[in-house]
């Protein structure tokens, strides 16, 4: 048996504030603000499924995220742009082929959310 799983644990997202980053992870996905800054640098935001976990020690203009590492779900892709685009959310792009579209955390960090 192969001791290393073929599942994804978590993805970790380069920040530069991590109190900032927390309350508008949290507030993008209508998640309570109730968790701990651990070791003054990370944040583990409560996901179903494989994890995020904000980190303000790896942060740098080098390294945000040019293209998406992943996307979040949705069931409604008409009603997550207008939502994202409600929160003045920074959009990269419009809603592509009727399934997806990108947009910008404040970090810089380009990110996606598609249809499922």
């Amino acid at each position: 048996m192969n001791p290393i799983l073929n599942k994804i644990g978590t993805v970790f997202i380069p920040v530069s504030n991590i109190e900032e980053a927390r309350n508008w992870y949290c507030d993008i996905l209508g998640l309570p603000i109730d968790g701990e800054v651990l070791y003054g640098h990370l944040y583990i935001v409560p996901m179903n499924g494989p994890g995020i976990v904000l980190d303000s020690k790896i942060y740098s203009e080098d390294n945000i995220f040019k293209t998406p590492p992943f996307h979040l779900n949705t069931n409604n892709i008409e009603q997550a742009y207008e939502y994202m685009r409600g929160k003045n959310v920074e959009l990269t792009t419009e809603i592509k082929h009727k399934h997806w579209f990108n947009f910008k955390d404040p970090y810089g960090n380009q990110l996606m959310v598609c249809k499922c």
